[in-house]
């Protein structure tokens, strides 16, 4: 397993500077009315007791190493860790965490917050003035009703990827784009997963906000209301710039391409420009591309804002170690060494700013980094899980041009409101 790779020097610094963030004794039951920021300020100097955390395969390592650093400053707190498939957790951590069974801990994505407290499965986590060492967007994701649920750590956005042997540069417009596409020579001037016939909001969706039409309207504090921000005239704009760049316009959008689709054009240089995530970039890489990463230009006129999604901590409402586990989250978790060393653990874009713009050196990190600084997270409310199938069908059937923009986004929004009541 994978150990920090801190210096000595930066260990001994963490440890001094953890060692002085604690105080109190732990308690295996704790009262109802323990809330977070006292089990902040109540942790123990060096505490005790057990931890269970769960973990898939790929984060494993990552949260392996936060731990090892952990255990420096407290090695009487037996801290286990259960790799589970990721597509398992959420379910497994919704069946048994009612039960008193589960963990103190799980790692997932901020989308299943809905749910998670519908269900009443997770604590708030208040984690005071560190909130502001957070880029904006990891904090927003785990809020609801102006409480944090979860300890963010890492995020990941599409972004414009670029073939540099064909073009030198990202315009802030669609058309400007598309035109040095086009004076580039390739087969296509852009390529895009539109997931065939199935559709994929998700990958076009900073193009539609562009036109000022997001999902959900969100509040003031980030989180998203139920109302829905894609019915008014911006929702038809981008209906209708769908349907001019689909299959019987510019053929910008096809759904003949799939996610496979897509990234093997870009990768035989048959398009100097995709939308893509930093999960496609070493495909590119390993078929000789040169490629850079800039944000998604504007198509409607406001800023594009793609989803955002965020990895990050939750605590069990459950768990009967709740000082400690507070004392591993926010004490230790949320500091600059530990979420470097999540990092270099596994690589995903930090949470934490700081350490974001330590290792968005790396000009691809500072080209997502830079993208999800626009972005929004994606919505966690319940309510979201009612909308993919209603949206991505009727943004296939204007891409292929078997419905027209209008036809089929008026059918969309109809639907949706009777589905969310």
């Amino acid at each position: 397993m994978r150990k920090s790779l801190l210096t000595a020097a930066a260990v001994v610094a963490a440890v001094s500077m953890l060692t002085a963030c604690g105080g109190g004794d732990d308690n295996d039951t704790p009262a109802e009315t323990t809330s977070p920021t006292q089990a902040e300020s109540e942790a123990p100097v060096s505490a005790t007791g057990s931890l269970t955390i769960w973990v898939d395969e790929n984060r494993k390592p990552a949260v392996q190493a936060a731990v090892d650093i952990y255990n420096e400053t407290n090695p009487d707190v037996k801290v286990t860790l259960v790799q589970k498939n990721f597509e398992d957790i959420r379910a497994d951590f919704l069946a048994q965490v009612p039960t008193g069974e589960g963990p103190d801990i799980t790692i997932g994505a901020h989308d299943w917050l809905g749910g998670l407290i519908v269900n009443g499965v997770v604590d708030t986590i208040d984690i005071g003035d560190k909130a502001g060492e957070f880029e904006t967007v990891a904090t927003q994701a785990f809020t609801q009703d102006g409480q944090m649920y979860g300890l963010p750590y890492a995020l990941e956005s599409v972004a414009i990827v670029r073939n540099t042997a064909l073009v030198d540069s990202t315009p802030a417009t669609w058309d400007e784009m598309i035109a040095m596409g086009k004076a580039a020579g390739t087969k296509y001037p852009f390529v895009i997963n539109v997931n065939g016939t199935t559709g994929d909001a998700y990958t076009s969706y900073a193009l539609q906000t562009s036109f000022g039409a997001p999902v959900f309207k969100q509040n003031e504090d980030g989180s998203y209301t139920n109302e829905l921000g894609m019915a008014g005239p911006e929702g038809f704009a981008w209906a209708d710039f769908l349907a001019a760049n689909g299959m019987k316009g510019t053929g910008n959008f096809s759904t003949d391409w799939t996610y496979d689709v897509a990234n093997q054009e870009f990768s035989s240089g048959n398009a100097p420009y995709t939308i893509a995530g930093p999960w496609a970039i070493q495909t590119y890489k390993d078929a000789g591309i040169d490629v850079a990463v800039d944000p998604i230009p504007s198509a409607g006129g406001q800023d594009a804002a793609p989803f955002v999604g965020v990895q990050g901590f939750y605590l069990s409402a459950q768990s009967q170690n709740k000082l400690v586990a507070n004392d591993f989250l926010v004490n230790y978790v949320a500091t600059p060494e530990v979420m470097k060393a999540l990092y270099d653990a596994d690589p995903r874009l930090p949470a934490m700013s700081s350490v974001a713009d330590q290792v968005a050196s790396d000009p691809i990190v500072a080209g997502f980094l830079a993208a999800s600084k626009t972005g929004a997270p994606m919505p966690s409310i319940p309510e979201m899980g009612d909308v993919w199938e209603y949206w991505n069908a009727a943004e296939s059937s204007i891409i292929s041009g078997t419905a027209t923009a209008k036809d089929a986004w008026t059918k969309m929004i109809a639907d949706l409101e009777a589905k969310l009541g």
